[in-house]
């Protein structure tokens, strides 16, 4: 770590220090073996450049060099480096301008347009103006860049890896490169038994106490002191700080670092890597192999296979031991059934009394890996979860972040968003029944019972638009998403019919549902315009349909006596086109007391149904004529 006082650094304790530390890397080792290289060959260090020896040098190439590079020679001039593809910077009276000797300058001119950044114009320009630094290098070149300055006088310092057909690395000065260059120094050498110094002994203590902020819920300034410690390599903070990246949604693959490796941790860490490569590679044909990381034993890989299939197949449950465990499972049987609001109001509650399975873990990360609970931590929760004191901590609990479903049925008849294309849908309700009923009641011939729904990419809209080869042209068989509603109705929506209206062979399943009590069929679908073209509506009570009725645009269909709270024309008397939705789903919702769970319909964490078909066969006599038209092969659909 650099000590620095305002935007000094201490170049001859920085570099004293940095060389008091540097043990043989793999390659020096070698050479050391076969003779003709001591250790003081490869010393970091060089003798201090004189005041002289650094005017001589501006002298012959015009300019004077920017303030930390200036200093630098004056501790060291030009510095050996056994970490990354520039192997030496070279001493004052050996750096020159670079020349763009490889013609670069109109490559990367050519891709400037009127909206290229300020930072692609200073680079196209950098290959004619900058320094060059590195004497020894694997086709790498060290440049600093007078046309690119900060208020400092610092000169930006780019290194260009002539191999990698990538864009250099830009460093906002020489300091900056040093720095990271010290940094990759220790992270080569944190597995070297017996590299231990006051800099990894500092930053292990860093680790500790980030350890504790983040279990005392001050997890930013944890994620600050890890990363720092990452950085430099030490073995811990990987783990730690890729833990708070997957609660915090903030990116990363989550591949936790050696903890993979630990059994303590196997339960927590494993289901989260798993659900990961499930949705990374789950519309990729073939085979692909779940790889945990290095050091990770026969044991561990069994146990992480049968992991990954019960997520696969959506049969793995979260289950910690303890108060937290007991929570975690009331939490699942709300969430499974749509409530994901009351579950993750029980897991907040019981998160004081979560304790680790070990040091190294931060929080109750298996969450995540639950297919059913997993989608509960959304990232706002997330971070109110790494906000909130635990493992014996103390500390105040952070602001509760609102709930994420709306009351009633009213946020159907809102604006089709890219994963909620309710433009058509269907949804049926049984009141007092459980989920586990409704095939029994409505569910196709030969069904047994509710199936998982599949597991898809992250932002993949979660229900399937295709329709079974198996079934007649003239079937309607829904795929809803079952679950059950605080008031006692059971339900059962499909977001994506095939058809998209009822038509004259449709027969409500209401009646089939209301078998033991009352039932509730609702079908929607909007115009092109976003306005309402159809809505329907039909109520059925001990196996009798009691009415219904099917408004399109502003003709109405009805059946029996429809109630006045619900009756069409009354409830839309003068009410606007843009109003018309969602007040006949404000009557529907507060006639009985209805409601959908968004969040988890969304998410498609629901288990699902096939029902029987919502048409009826053609009868003798009847037309009936249909069109399939199929676009690609049935892999590209």
């Amino acid at each position: 770590m650099i000590e620095t006082t305002g935007n000094r650094i201490d170049w001859q304790q920085f570099l004293r220090r940095w060389q008091e530390e540097w043990v043989p890397g793999e390659d020096d080792v070698e050479d050391l073996s076969e003779g003709g290289v001591t250790l003081a060959d490869l010393a970091l260090a060089a003798a201090p450049a004189t005041e002289a020896q650094v005017a001589a040098a501006e002298e012959r190439l015009g300019v004077r060099l920017p303030p930390s590079y200036r200093r630098f020679l004056a501790a060291s001039n030009g510095w050996r480096l056994d970490e990354g593809s520039v192997h030496r910077l070279g001493a004052a009276h050996e750096i020159d301008w670079f020349g763009d000797p490889f013609d670069m300058t109109p490559l990367y001119e050519q891709g400037l347009t009127g909206r290229s950044t300020e930072e692609e114009v200073l680079l196209a320009g950098m290959w004619r103006r900058a320094l060059r630094l590195e004497t020894d290098s694997d086709m790498s070149y060290a440049l600093l860049d007078p046309g690119d300055t900060d208020e400092d006088g610092e000169w930006a310092l780019y290194v260009y890896k002539g191999w990698s057909g990538e864009l250099p690395d830009r460093y906002p000065s020489f300091r900056a490169y040093m720095q990271r260059m010290y940094e990759h120094f220790h992270a080569g050498r944190a597995s070297v038994p017996g590299f231990v110094n006051d800099t990894t002994r500092a930053l292990d203590a860093d680790v500790e106490r980030a350890r504790d902020e983040a279990l005392s819920g001050r997890w930013e300034t944890a994620r600050e002191l890890l990363t720092e410690a990452e950085r430099y390599g030490r073995p811990r903070a990987r783990g730690m700080l890729h833990q708070l990246a997957a609660l915090s949604h903030s990116g990363g693959g989550h591949g936790f670092g050696a903890l993979v490796a630990d059994p303590l941790y196997t339960d927590e860490l494993v289901p989260v890597m798993a659900a990961r490569h499930l949705r990374d590679n789950c519309r990729r044909p073939g085979p692909h192999r779940f790889l945990l990381g290095a050091g990770t034993t026969d044991d561990i890989t069994a146990v992480a296979d049968v992991i990954l299939t019960r997520i696969r197949d959506r049969s793995y449950r979260y289950a910690p031991g303890g108060a937290f465990g007991r929570a975690v499972a009331e939490a699942w049987e709300s969430a499974r059934r749509g409530d994901t609001d009351t579950a993750w109001r029980t897991i907040r509650a019981a998160l004081p009394s979560w304790s680790p399975p070990g040091p190294d873990l931060l929080a109750p990360l298996g969450l995540l890996g639950d297919p059913v609970l997993g989608p509960v931590v959304t990232r706002e929760r997330g971070l109110e979860l790494l906000a909130t004191p635990r493992a014996g901590r103390s500390g105040p609990a952070p602001d509760p972040v609102p709930d994420l479903d709306p009351p009633g049925l009213c946020w159907l008849a809102e604006p089709a968003r890219w994963d909620t294309p309710y433009d058509s849908y269907r949804c049926l309700w049984v009141e007092g029944a459980e989920p586990e009923a409704l095939p029994g009641l409505i569910g196709e011939d030969g069904t047994t019972g509710l199936t998982a729904p599949p597991v898809l990419p992250d932002g993949w809209f979660p229900y399937d638009y295709r329709q079974r080869d198996d079934l007649a042209p003239w079937e309607d068989r829904a795929v809803v998403a079952v679950g059950r509603t605080a008031s006692g109705w059971a339900f059962g929506v499909d977001a994506v019919p095939r058809a998209s209206a009822p038509g004259g062979f449709f027969v409500s399943p209401a009646a089939a549902a209301s078998r033991d009590g009352r039932a509730v069929v609702l079908w929607a679908r909007r115009g092109r315009d976003g306005g309402l073209a159809l809505f329907h509506l039909s109520v059925a009570e001990r196996g009798e349909e009691l009415y219904a009725y099917t408004l399109r645009d502003s003709d109405v269909e009805r059946s029996g006596p429809v109630p006045a709270a619900l009756d069409p024309d009354r409830v839309l008397h003068g009410i606007g086109e843009a109003d018309r939705h969602r007040l006949l789903l404000t009557a529907v919702a507060r006639e009985f007391g209805l409601s959908l769970p968004r969040h988890a319909l969304v998410e498609g964490i629901l288990p699902q149904l096939t029902t029987h078909s919502w048409n009826r066969a053609p009868r003798e006599g009847e037309p009936y004529a249909y069109a399939r038209i199929t676009f690609g092969t049935d892999e590209q659909r």
